[in-house]
C-alpha cells in the first residue's frame, strides 16, 4: 500500500498490471448475529469470505475496503473489535484494510471490497474444467452449517477461540465439540495458501464453496458445460460432524455436501498432477451437465438468497 487511509482514496501497488477485485455484502439477520458472534468474529467472517473468493482466482490478497452502516447506539468497544477482526484476518494473507466509509444505519450492514494480485499467472476462472479432469477440494466442509444448526437449536456454549484448549489428558466434552463447530460458524477458515498453490499446480477451474458443494462446483459445471461426478466416500465426515447429526438428528454428509460458509476450494485440475495435503480428489470432470453424487438420486442444494 502506497498511500493508506487518511485521504479521499487509498494508493496501491499493482505489480501484476491486474487487480483482481471481489465485493461481497453481510446484513445483520441475514449474514450474522450479534447475539450468536462478537464484533470480532464478524470482521474475520466478513474479511474471510472476500480474501476467500481472491484466492480462488489463483491471485493473492493484497487489501481490503470496508463499507459500514452502524446504529447509532452501537458500543465503541464493539466497533474497536469488529475492526481488530479485520486487521487479523488480512494478516493473514499479508493483507491491508486500506480504508473504508461509515453510515448510521438500524441495523449492521458491512460492504467488503477485497483485492488481490495475480502475480503474473493467468487468472482460474469456472470456465476451465474438461471431461477427464479430476475434482479436488481443500479445506473444511460442512463444520459452518453444523454450526450453525447447533445454535439454531440453541446451543450457544462459547467455543475454543473463548474458553482455550481442551486440558492436557482430559476428553472433548460435548460442550468443547459444539464450541468448535459453532466456531466454524462464527470465523471460517479458508486455506488462503491453497489458492495460488492451485494455480501453479495447473488448475484448469476453481472457485470457493460459500454456497455448498454441490451448487458452487454446479457453477463450475455450468460455466464449462461439463458434468462434475463427486464419490461421497472420498468426502469423510469428522467425528464432531457425526455427534452433532446424531444430536440433531441430521445428516451429516448433507451438511458436507450443501453447508456453506466454511469457504473450502473446489477445482479442477488435469487427472496426472499429482496434488499435495491439503488437496484431496473428490470427483471427477465428465461429459454432461450438472452435477452427479454417486449413489444419491434426490437433488440437493445449497444456500440461495431468495429462497427461504
Amino acid at each position: 500500500m502506497l498511500l493508506g487511509p487518511g485521504d479521499d482514496a487509498a494508493i496501491l501497488k499493482a505489480p501484476d498490471g491486474r487487480v483482481v477485485v471481489s465485493t461481497d455484502l453481510l446484513i445483520e439477520g441475514r449474514h450474522f448475529r450479534r447475539d450468536w458472534s462478537s464484533g470480532y468474529d464478524i470482521g474475520r467472517k466478513a474479511a474471510a469470505q472476500n480474501l476467500s473468493d481472491i484466492v480462488a482466482m489463483g491471485a493473492d490478497p493484497t487489501a481490503i475496503v470496508v463499507g459500514l452502516g452502524l446504529p447509532g447506539d452501537a458500543p465503541t468497544d464493539w466497533l474497536d473489535a469488529l475492526t481488530d477482526g479485520f486487521r487479523d484476518e488480512c494478516a493473514l494473507v499479508e493483507a491491508t484494510v486500506a480504508g473504508g466509509d461509515i453510515a448510521r444505519s438500524d441495523i449492521v450492514v458491512l460492504g467488503v471490497t477485497a483485492l488481490g494480485d495475480l502475480g503474473g499467472r493467468a487468472p482460474v476462472t469456472r470456465s476451465g474444467a474438461r471431461p477427464g479432469q479430476i475434482v479436488a477440494i481443500a479445506g473444511r466442509l460442512g463444520h459452518a452449517a453444523a454450526g450453525l444448526a447447533l445454535l439454531q437449536a440453541g446451543r450457544t456454549e462459547p467455543g475454543r477461540a473463548d474458553t482455550g484448549q481442551v486440558e492436557p489428558g482430559r476428553a472433548e466434552s460435548s460442550r468443547e465439540y459444539v464450541g468448535r463447530l459453532v466456531d466454524a460458524h462464527r470465523r471460517p477458515e479458508p486455506p488462503y495458501a491453497c489458492g495460488p498453490q492451485a494455480a501453479r499446480l495447473g488448475a484448469t477451474a476453481m472457485l470457493d464453496v460459500s454456497d455448498g458443494l454441490i451448487q458452487d462446483v454446479g457453477h463450475i459445471a455450468a460455466a464449462s458445460g461439463v458434468r462434475i461426478s463427486l464419490d461421497p466416500d472420498a468426502l469423510p465426515v469428522p467425528a464432531i460432524l457425526a455427534e452433532a447429526a446424531a444430536e440433531l438428528g441430521a445428516d451429516p454428509l448433507e451438511w458436507v455436501l450443501t453447508g456453506g460458509d466454511d469457504h473450502a476450494l473446489a477445482a479442477t485440475f488435469p487427472d496426472d498432477v499429482r496434488l499435495p495435503p491439503p488437496w484431496r480428489i473428490v470427483g471427477r470432470v465428465t461429459e454432461g451437465e450438472g452435477v452427479q453424487v454417486t449413489g444419491r438420486s434426490e437433488t440437493m442444494g445449497g444456500w440461495d438468497h431468495f429462497r427461504e
